[in-house]
């Protein structure tokens, strides 16, 4: 059995979905569960309407959601070769319907909370367009609904996932005696009370390694717009070169260091198992792409860059002047671990400590107030976060120059530089 995940951008229109249609039927004669994201720009387009309900200016968010529903029911049709009647459309509308049942209530609940219920939509309409129009060419599918066996506990948008229980589930509900393709949605899970969590922005991916894990498959393939894992954002850096094989370490730290071509979370479901993982272009699907699996010797790398951006820099300082030991760095973990605040990089002195982290405003601003009480405290925004795996002095040189760096780190492999955004 294989896992295939495919991305927002191979299921962003009609043609793109056609073109996943014709990967699929290349191994349709396989086990496989496919793992479907959003279609792009809708993940952004869902948290825009909820913030717009949250704010209670219901027009914006009236408007928007008649934008998304407007465009899925457009590329659904294309599928369809315009049947109106087509089973998708009515099932297409009663989710439509579903989400506006919510929208007509007051929201009660927190941000987090809402998020996941709404913005788990996204996956739904996907897999409801992609299972329809596969059967529609007679590639027959089952879908399956991961809020059914993926059970995770209540940590809105960051849910984590019983394994023990989500394996029986997933047992139960991939049945392979019965069908050989089956679909369900990334990113989403479901808890035991009925409500829905999400596993963290991409996470599709994640999705797609724990299914491995628990289904025990013998690789998975992530299918993306780009050739492969490469050495840099090609978006951003020039220089960026495919590399062809990277070690499930070297994958971790990628990924813990923000490289967006895997979800951090990825890698330990399937080296546990030693899965291998390949990365493949959606556009040449006969390209070698990059494999990421198991390797007992290091592998040599050229220079790898990541350029994580809206940071920010937070040092706090306590407020009776005494030494950030032991116990205060205890106090200032366990707030950042109450606000869900992702850490990225660290530093202390004697009565300093200095954290990078995401500037998620919802969560840092509450986080911010609850160290003054407790610390004198400064921050710098709108920072990037730059780390360099393999370095070389003249790497660093090309790209810090003469740019304001805040703070920095060296080890033996890896530097990190905190600096002004370009």
């Amino acid at each position: 059995m294989r896992v295939f995940k495919f991305g927002g951008a191979s299921v962003k229109s009609a043609g793109a979905i056609r073109n996943l249609a014709n990967i699929v039927k290349r191994f349709s004669t396989e086990n496989l569960v496919i793992v479907l994201s959003a279609m792009a720009k809708t993940t952004n387009a869902l948290e825009e309407v909820l913030m717009h309900w949250m704010n209670a200016d219901l027009t914006a968010m009236n408007t928007k959601l008649k934008e998304i529903k407007q465009f899925h029911l457009n590329e659904a049709l294309d599928l369809v070769e315009g049947d109106s009647n087509h089973l998708l459309i009515a099932e297409l509308q009663a989710l439509f319907n579903q989400l506006e049942t919510q929208f007509g209530q007051t929201p009660t609940k927190g941000y987090d909370f809402h998020y996941d219920q709404v913005v788990s939509f996204g996956e739904l309409f996907s897999t409801r367009i992609v299972s329809h129009y596969l059967n529609f060419i007679g590639i027959a599918n089952t879908l399956v609904d991961a809020r059914r066996c993926l059970r995770s506990d209540t940590s809105y948008r960051e849910g984590v996932i019983d394994e023990t229980t989500s394996r029986l589930l997933c047992q139960r509900e991939f049945d392979f005696s019965s069908a050989n393709i089956f679909l369900t949605q990334g990113f989403i899970a479901g808890t035991e009370v009925g409500t829905t969590t999400t596993l963290g922005r991409e996470g599709s991916d994640y999705t797609a390694a724990i299914l491995a894990n628990l289904l025990d498959a013998q690789d998975v393939t992530i299918w993306k717009d780009v050739a492969g894992v490469l050495s840099a954002d090609p978006k951003i850096f020039s220089n960026a070169v495919k590399l062809s094989f990277v070690s499930y370490q070297e994958a971790i730290e990628l990924a813990y260091c923000g490289a967006q071509i895997i979800h951090p979370k990825t890698i330990k479901p399937i080296q546990n198992k030693k899965i291998p993982l390949y990365v493949k272009s959606f556009m040449e699907p006969d390209a070698q792409g990059t494999i990421i699996a198991h390797s007992d010797t290091p592998v040599k790398l050229p220079p790898v860059l990541v350029l994580k951006r809206n940071q920010v820099l937070i040092t706090l300082s306590p407020r009776d002047f005494s030494f950030v030991i032991e116990d205060c760095l205890s106090k200032i973990f366990a707030l950042l671990y109450k606000h869900r605040i992702k850490v990225n990089m660290v530093h202390n002195s004697a009565i300093n400590f200095t954290v990078c982290v995401d500037n998620d405003k919802l969560r840092l601003g509450d986080a911010l107030e609850e160290m003054k009480h407790e610390f004198a405290v400064r921050y710098n925004s709108n920072l990037e976060l730059l780390t360099i795996r393999h370095y070389t002095p003249e790497i660093i040189e090309n790209f810090i120059g003469n740019r304001v760096v805040y703070l920095q780190q060296r080890t033996r492999s890896t530097a990190r530089f905190v600096m002004d955004a370009s």
